[in-house]
């Protein structure tokens, strides 16, 4: 047996002389939560061993002992399964050192103060992937120096090294135009260290996160962009009694469930309400309600070619729910949180949203969203300002622009669904969208509002559809692939007028 070898299985009785007998089970409070540190520790080195013998080996290595590759391998020595395989060799790929061709030396690591930490047992293969993930997915937009940079800074976190050089990365509160919020995105840097307790894996996943947001030069485009291709819900086939949801939602949508979640989980609420508590309204039996014929077809504009609208089945159920979660935070009998409606909140720096660039952040979810969140936010919200001055708040202004309950049902009456062609949404579900935005003088008056379904309110700027005002009238103009000649135009609306009611007597 090789010294490796026979040290391992040192460690390995040693550990079995610790499970022996009762010798946990007396532990007190003190010594059980120092056990578990220790344990916490041999994990880690574990990891390390495994991760240095893979990330050592050649493509090879597997296929020498008969089996289809390192992760079968890795399911037969250590007996697990494979997605733990999986990731014990994504991060020894991203930790392993390349051989130099000429001198026969092992070349630097690609993350190498991670991998250290690593072998010093200060992070385990789950802190290492969490740390390492949200820099790697933006890799072809941050350089060497940066990466570099954020691997020491990354490192030193999951070593309880703590930052308190201000000055390496920061946003600080300015005055910017009116209507935004402002935050201290705080500081990141690997000088002025001080020890602390060692991270865990989501605290290296949180600064990672915070890391690629401010070393991408692209901001959080590219991810919203991936975020809002990959959305989607989807309500399961009843199964006991029951339906599964599943789906994927982009980071405003989250954070505004999180806080109707909060809301209803606020002790002073006493939780939300059992289903079937209520019975509804139903109408009378006596009276139905019947279209006239020509108020059955639908004249709208019609899209033979089906690409109006392109969202996907899940898509649109997505997009349902955030349009849902917007009404409920504002439903009158929604519990308050914090004295307020849980109401959708975006943080965003005034300098970036007056020059267009930069990132805003959705408490609750803690990802960076792009400005035009922040911009969609703000069409049907108030807006509040905050002023810094060196982490002190000193000022705090806000601006009512949300239109009442008195023009939303004007706007409704007039407009009855969402003002782009081919799209249906009810104009009760829709969003009243400001077509001067307010920061440019535009009035929360129903000459300058007209409904716009969640999805279409979010994606307008950059859709190809543009909407005006033409004597308190709304009018479209399409992009080229709907209307080639680029006309304004007023849009017909599909929605029957209410039905003419009927008594029907019955016996």
């Amino acid at each position: 047996m090789n010294s490796i070898a026979g040290t391992l299985a040192q460690v390995a009785s040693d550990l079995r002389a610790v499970l022996s007998g009762d010798a946990l089970a007396g532990l007190s409070d003190a010594e059980r939560a120092e056990a578990l540190r220790g344990a916490g520790e041999v994990s880690r080195l574990v990891d390390a061993v495994v991760v240095e013998t893979v990330a050592t080996a050649d493509v090879d290595f597997g296929h020498r002992f008969g089996c289809r590759g390192m992760n079968e391998l890795l399911q037969r020595a250590l007996l697990t399964d494979a997605p733990s395989a999986s990731k014990m060799i994504r991060a020894a790929d991203l930790v392993q050192r390349d051989m130099n061709i000429v001198s026969g030396e092992r070349l630097p690591a690609r993350w190498p103060a991670l991998r250290s930490a690593l072998l010093d047992g200060a992070v385990g293969i789950a802190g290492l992937l969490a740390a390492i993930g949200p820099i790697e997915y933006a890799r072809t937009r941050i350089g060497t120096d940066e990466r570099l940079w954020a691997d020491e800074a990354l490192a030193a976190h999951a070593r309880g090294l703590s930052v308190t050089d201000d000055s390496a990365v920061g946003a600080d509160a300015a005055d910017g135009d009116a209507g935004v919020v402002v935050i201290d995105a705080g500081a990141v840097g690997v000088e002025g260290e001080m020890a602390g307790p060692p991270a865990t894996a989501d605290d290296l996943r949180q600064l990672a996160a915070a890391l690629a947001m401010i070393l991408d030069p692209d901001g959080a485009e590219p991810t919203d962009r991936d975020a809002q291709q990959g959305r989607f819900l989807n309500l399961g086939r009843l199964h006991r009694g029951a339906h599964r949801l599943a789906g994927s939602v982009t980071p405003e949508v989250a954070a505004q469930l999180q806080v109707i979640f909060d809301a209803f989980n606020n002790p002073k609420v006493g939780g939300a309400p059992a289903p079937g508590s209520a019975a509804p309204e139903r109408p009378h039996p006596g009276v139905v309600f019947e279209p006239s014929p020509e108020e059955s077809a639908d004249v709208f504009n019609t899209d033979p070619r089906n690409v109006i609208d392109p969202r996907t089945p899940g898509q649109k159920r997505h997009d349902a729910l955030a349009a849902v979660l917007g009404i409920a935070a504002r439903h009158e009998d929604m519990p308050t949180l914090g004295g307020a409606a849980p109401i959708l909140v975006v943080h965003v720096d005034a300098k970036d949203l007056a020059a267009g660039t930069g990132w805003a952040t959705v408490p609750g979810s803690g990802a960076p969203v792009p400005l035009s969140v922040a911009a969609h936010t703000a069409c049907t919200g108030a807006i509040q300002r905050v002023l810094f001055d060196e982490g002190r708040i000193v000022g705090i202004t806000t601006t009512d622009r949300v239109f009442n309950a008195h023009q939303r049902r004007a706007i409704i009456a007039r407009d009855r669904e969402c003002l782009i062609p081919g799209c249906h949404v009810p104009a009760s579900w829709c969003e009243i969208h400001h077509v001067t935005e307010h920061a440019r003088g535009g009035p929360t008056h129903t000459d300058n509002g007209v409904p716009l379904c969640w999805w279409h309110h979010r994606s307008l700027g950059n859709s190809g559809w543009e909407i005006r005002m033409n004597a308190g009238v709304p009018q479209i103009r399409g992009p080229a692939w709907w209307d080639p000649t680029q006309q304004w135009r007023t849009p017909r609306l599909s929605s029957p007028r209410p039905a003419r009611r009927r008594t029907v007597l019955r016996t």
